[in-house]
Formats: C-alpha cells, sequence, structure tokens
C-alpha cells in the first residue's frame, strides 16, 4: 500500500461508466445528464473507460475495443469534443464526486500514434514485429518499459490529464509494468494533486504465474499496492466464482479473505465487486432476488471500496459487449432495489467502516458469513445468510432489541442467539 493511501477511501463507493453504452446517444453529454441520479445512488468516484480514440487496425468488432487505444492524449470523438469531457468533469465535481479515467499502459492498438511515431516504445517478437509478450490480441500490440524515454511519455500524458482535473486513473492490467515505473508515475502525479487516486487492475494469481513461466515480470499485489491506493480482489476472485459454480465451497472463499488481513498492509484498500466489465453481471450468477440482495449488502460491508458497473442497480443480466453498441437495459430499474442501495451506501460512510478492526468468518460452518468492524466501544456487525438457512445463531451480545439499520426491523437477541432470516443483517452497538 502506498504509505500517503487514505484509509476513508474504503468508505467510497465507485460508478463505472462505459461512456458508449450509457444514455441514448453514448455520449459524454448521456452521462452528464445522469450524473444526479448516480449521485444520488451514493457514488462518490466516477471511473470512465477509456474515452481515448480507439485504433482502426484489426479492430474487433464494429466498433473497436476500448481498451485499444490510438492515441492517449485525445478523447474519443464519438463521445464528445474535449470541451463536452471539461463539461463532465466540472459537473461530476460540483456534485462533490471524483472523476477517474482508465489508464491502458500495458499495449495500444497497432496504429496508435506511439506505433506509428515510436516503434523503438514496442515489444518485438522473434522476428522483429510488434506484438504480444503473452497470447495473441490482434487489435494491440504491447509497449516495452524497458525503454526509459517511454516512461517520460506516459508520465507527461498522466499530468496532462491530471492538470485538466482529472481526480485520478484506475490502471489497467498494471500488475504486467515495473513497480519502478507506477512509482515514478505516482509521485510526479501527486505533485500536481496530492490527493489524486491510483486504482489498480492487479490479476488473478494465475495469471501471474502464467507470465512469470513465460519469462516475464507480473507483480504480486503486494507488490503493487507500493504504488496504488487501491487494488482488485481477483486475488480471492477464483475461490468467489467457485462458489457458485460448485468448485468449491464458502469456506474456501472465507479463508482467502481471512488471509488478505495478514498478508497486506495495515492501511491496504481492496476494490470488491460483485461484477465489473470483464465478468459475468451480478443478475447473471445470482438469478435469485433474495440473495442477490444479501450479497450486494455483503460487498458493501466488506473491507474497502464498492464498485458498481452502470446497470447493477437495474439487476441487468448482460454483460455487455466492448466491440459494439450494446446498451445497458434499464427495464430492471425499481425503486426498492434503487433505496435498498442507497440505504447499504449511508452505511458505507460510517467512521468505522474505514478505520475499524476487521473481523470474518462462518457461523457454525453454515453458509452464514460473520464479519464485524471494531472501534473502541463501539462495533458493526454484520450477518449474511448467503445459504438461506434456518434457525438460530449465537452472537457475543447481550440480550435485548436492536435495530437492522438496512430494514430498520428490531432483531431480538435472546440467551445469546438470534433467530436467522434470509435477509441481511447490520447491527451498530
Amino acid at each position: 500500500m502506498s504509505r500517503e493511501t487514505d484509509v476513508t477511501l474504503r468508505n467510497k463507493i465507485i460508478y463505472s461508466v462505459y461512456v458508449r453504452n450509457h444514455g441514448k446517444n453514448g455520449t459524454f453529454k448521456d452521462v452528464e445528464d445522469d450524473l444526479e441520479r448516480i449521485k444520488d445512488l451514493g457514488a462518490d468516484i466516477i471511473w470512465l473507460m477509456p474515452i481515448h480514440p480507439i485504433g482502426v487496425v484489426n479492430k474487433k468488432g464494429t466498433l473497436g475495443c476500448p481498451y485499444a487505444i490510438k492515441d492517449y492524449r485525445d478523447v474519443n470523438p464519438e463521445y464528445g469534443t474535449l470541451e463536452d469531457f471539461k463539461r463532465l468533469l466540472s459537473k461530476i465535481h460540483t456534485l462533490g464526486m471524483k472523476c477517474i479515467i482508465d489508464v491502458v499502459y500495458n499495449h495500444t492498438s497497432p496504429d496508435s500514434y506511439l506505433a506509428v511515431n515510436h516503434p523503438e516504445y514496442f515489444y518485438k517478437k522473434p522476428d522483429g514485429k510488434m506484438g504480444n509478450r503473452v497470447g495473441e490480441w490482434t487489435d494491440v500490440v504491447d509497449l516495452d518499459y524497458s525503454n526509459i524515454e517511454l516512461w517520460d511519455y506516459q508520465i507527461e500524458t498522466l499530468k496532462y490529464w491530471v492538470s485538466l482535473g482529472v481526480d485520478g486513473f484506475r490502471c489497467d492490467v498494471a500488475s504486467l509494468l515495473p513497480i519502478e515505473f507506477w512509482l515514478k508515475a505516482r509521485e510526479e502525479v501527486l505533485k500536481i494533486n496530492k490527493d489524486a487516486i491510483f486504482l489498480a487492475e492487479s490479476v488473478h494469481p494465475g495469471f501471474i504465474i502464467h507470465m512469470r513461466e513465460n519469462g516475464f515480470n507480473a507483480l504480486s499485489d503486494s507488490e503493487v499496492f507500493q504504488a496504488f491506493d487501491i487494488c482488485y480482489d481477483y486475488d480471492v476472485h477464483d475461490e468467489f466464482m467457485g462458489y457458485f459454480k460448485g468448485t468449491n465451497g464458502l469456506k474456501e472463499y472465507i479463508k482467502r479473505l481471512q488471509l488478505q488481513e495478514a498478508i497486506y498492509p495495515a492501511n491496504y484498500v481492496k476494490l470488491r465487486f460483485l461484477e465489473n466489465h470483464d465478468q459475468p453481471r451480478a443478475k447473471k450468477i445470482i438469478p435469485d432476488e433474495v440473495l442477490l440482495k444479501t450479497w450486494t449488502a455483503f460487498i458493501y460491508f466488506q473491507k474497502g471500496a464498492t464498485l458498481i458497473y452502470a446497470g447493477q442497480e437495474a439487476q441487468d443480466s448482460n454483460t455487455p459487449s466492448l466491440f459494439e453498441i450494446d446498451k445497458v437495459d434499464w427495464s430492471g430499474l425499481n425503486q426498492d432495489f434503487v433505496e435498498y442501495m442507497k440505504r447499504l451506501s449511508n452505511i458505507k460512510k460510517k467512521e468505522i467502516m474505514a478505520k475499524g478492526n476487521y473481523r470474518i468468518g462462518l457461523v457454525d460452518n453454515m453458509d452464514v458469513i460473520l464479519a464485524t468492524y471494531s472501534l473502541g466501544d463501539n462495533k458493526l456487525i454484520g450477518i449474511f445468510n448467503v445459504g438461506k438457512h434456518e434457525g438460530e445463531i449465537k452472537l457475543d451480545l447481550e440480550d435485548g432489541i436492536y435495530s437492522n439499520l438496512i430494514s430498520n426491523e428490531d432483531i431480538e437477541v435472546y440467551n445469546g442467539k438470534i433467530k436467522l432470516k434470509s435477509s441481511p443483517i447490520i447491527i451498530e452497538i
């Protein structure tokens, strides 16, 4: 973890937007017009997926992938002009939110400004042609960070966007770049904005091993944390998805979460999500609405920042294509679920969720997650019955009537036990 990292990032809700698929026209203006609703949902930070022009050579689909970038210092004309982007940025700030943009520094499109003007910045295959270090991604070619001049160009680009008012960066496959580069980039950016946010898409453990076995460096999350404020929780994602696929139990997932408390710095911040643009929609993997609400509450309750991918609040089950116009389906948007997420957002803002000591485990080997925060004499207790169990469980609380912060329902503790509910329970004492 960067030493400067503010643990109050654990209180933040990050809302991810793919401009192309947002609103009627898929423009900066469409996103701007939706900001009040997003703010009302509880969002603190808007993450814009890549906003830059997309390469034409070897593009995927009709419109190409936004992660095959042609020019890091320009905006995609399909989204609007630079002035349109500045207006969007201004409104985000007016509403009290921050804006981070996607940084895709591992690769560019084959016809990018850098590929045309600085071929020396790129990885070369044995035949001398540009390509990928591992795998065959036809619409991108990999950059080579052994060239220090590339560092200067990339860092100047970050400084350019920060000088325009961008509040930070979500860095694509950050684990594949040298940590020395990221440390230098952070140092330079913080000279302009000392509060700039660095969010890393750290990668799955299996991919780290795969890269290393092929002779290339890949950073562990612990290494990435030296330069970044927030890392993805892909280090536990295989076990998370494995639970839904039936390849592992809930216990394996919880053990991985428990391990995070020991192996990362005290001020670590993980990005907690049920879905993102690379993963199946939450509604797809959790079609049961009661369980979807329970898992949604758990993701908010976990120690770390919470990610919402646009459309998640509408329970959209379709993962939008990155290569075509594939609009978010808002037909499932209902006020009950929206209000539910708002209540969770309000709970997320509590100081104890940023600064409290965190414990997580299972209750009596059932699929019931018990997580607690403690700060001084205060406690926040979350009970998440993801197995829909019935009966009673023991709880280390004095007998009495408590209030469920999510539903405002009374929760009775009698003889040190409470009755399980299908819906989640969060108690503050």
